[in-house]
């Protein structure tokens, strides 16, 4: 209600309540259109006031149910964030755990389960294709004596860049793997003997030629290898038996050198 509006009812109320109004035609009138007016407003202001409640009380539950949603997606955040590392740590872990069964912990080459199951692949697809593939054994010469003079952390680091050379030499078709201590084995894929015999070779010349210095020590490293090919129907345990039959020839005539299988 306007200043006005109250002004104009209190003159009426005022003109009503006068003693020499009484008995007037329209004193009445007046009088039952002042409390009607009065009751609507009344009425009207307590509609007002419930609705103002009612719009207060939404407001406040909104903003409850706003406040509920904003934590239950800040759960969800928190959630999906601890799942998302939950998921990265399991891969990592999955990943450590085919990396821990398929690679030799020191040297990183292929670990003797990994060689084992190329060298069935590869016997599987030269009995289907009929290409050939070879197997070469190689023996650091002499490692026990590195072990025993200079300790096994210096020959294990000679292990280390041995394992470097050995993979440097290598295509990517080809698998070099520690097959244990000293001794690795090489699968050269779609590789013949003669090809084999140079690749070999190859390897034996860097690793007499390589500057091998552990820390202080500086060491003359050579090798042994023995080298087969497949033969078609051949168990490959079989060809790993005749290179390595092979590696203890080179061993016998001198070492510092190859032989090939018959």
């Amino acid at each position: 209600m306007t200043q006005e509006e109250a002004r104009l009812l209190a003159d009426i109320k005022a003109m009503i309540d006068q003693p020499e109004h009484r008995g007037h035609p329209l004193q009445q009138a007046l009088s039952e259109l002042y409390r009607l007016h009065t009751t609507q407003t009344r009425r009207l202001d307590r509609l007002l006031s419930i609705a103002d409640s009612y719009q207060q009380f939404t407001r406040e539950d909104m903003q409850a149910i706003k406040a509920q949603y904003d934590r239950q997606v800040q759960r969800e955040r928190k959630l999906s964030r601890i799942s998302d590392r939950y998921q990265q740590l399991m891969r990592e872990r999955n990943q450590a755990l085919k990396t821990a069964s398929s690679q030799d912990p020191l040297t990183g080459l292929a670990n003797r389960r990994l060689l084992n199951d190329h060298l069935q692949q590869a016997a599987q697809r030269s009995q289907i294709q009929g290409r050939p593939f070879c197997v070469a054994m190689i023996d650091v010469d002499h490692f026990k004596r590195i072990n025993d003079q200079h300790g096994h952390e210096t020959g294990d680091q000679a292990l280390v860049e041995l394992a470097g050379v050995l993979k440097n030499q290598l295509r990517a078709s080809d698998l070099c793997g520690r097959w244990g201590g000293e001794e690795f084995l090489v699968l050269l894929s779609d590789t013949s003997l003669d090809r084999a015999r140079q690749t070999v070779e190859r390897i034996c010349a860097h690793l007499r030629a390589l500057p091998l210095q552990v820390g202080d020590v500086s060491l003359a490293v050579t090798a042994s290898a023995g080298v087969a090919e497949h033969r078609l129907g051949e168990p490959p345990q079989d060809t790993i038996n005749r290179a390595d039959a092979a590696l203890l020839t080179a061993k016998r005539e001198g070492r510092d050198r190859y032989r090939l299988a018959p």
